[in-house]
């Protein structure tokens, strides 16, 4: 009873920012509801970048617009299920990844069919989609 108090204590105490950190909450016996989605600080700047990116380009040549998904697989890719096996991943442009805060321990920012994911890399389970924001 005693330990459970102390730990409940630590809990209150340390709040946020304990919590935040999924690995934290495994670290003490599972999960507390723990949700990991991008901040809204690495929305603005993933947004910010695509939208400069999006203005450059109209001042020049545009490239092609990417092959989407089939709608069978399209529909699987949301947030909490696994990744379908050999989907096409794209890393970040260079620029994004040095712009964003590092990404959460056991995660990756991935982009699938124009879409911004939030990857959990053990399981392969979407943590986060952002829609939207890469417009070719």
């Amino acid at each position: 009873m005693r330990i459970a108090t102390l730990v409940a204590a630590g809990i209150l105490a340390l709040g946020p920012a304990l919590i935040a950190d999924s690995h934290a909450a495994d670290l003490l016996g599972g999960t507390f509801g723990v949700e990991v989605a991008f901040t809204p600080h690495e929305i603005e700047v993933i947004r910010d970048h695509y939208e400069t990116d999006r203005q450059s380009k109209s001042k020049g040549k545009s490239r092609g617009h990417q092959k989407s998904l089939p709608p069978g697989i399209r529909k699987n890719l949301a947030r909490g299920k696994p990744l379908p096996p050999g989907i096409a991943k794209q890393t970040l442009p260079y620029e994004l990844r040095q712009a964003l805060p590092p990404v959460r321990d056991g995660h990756e920012r991935i982009i699938v069919d124009g879409k911004i994911l939030l990857v959990e890399i053990a399981t392969q389970v979407v943590r986060d989609i952002l829609t939207d924001v890469i417009l070719n």
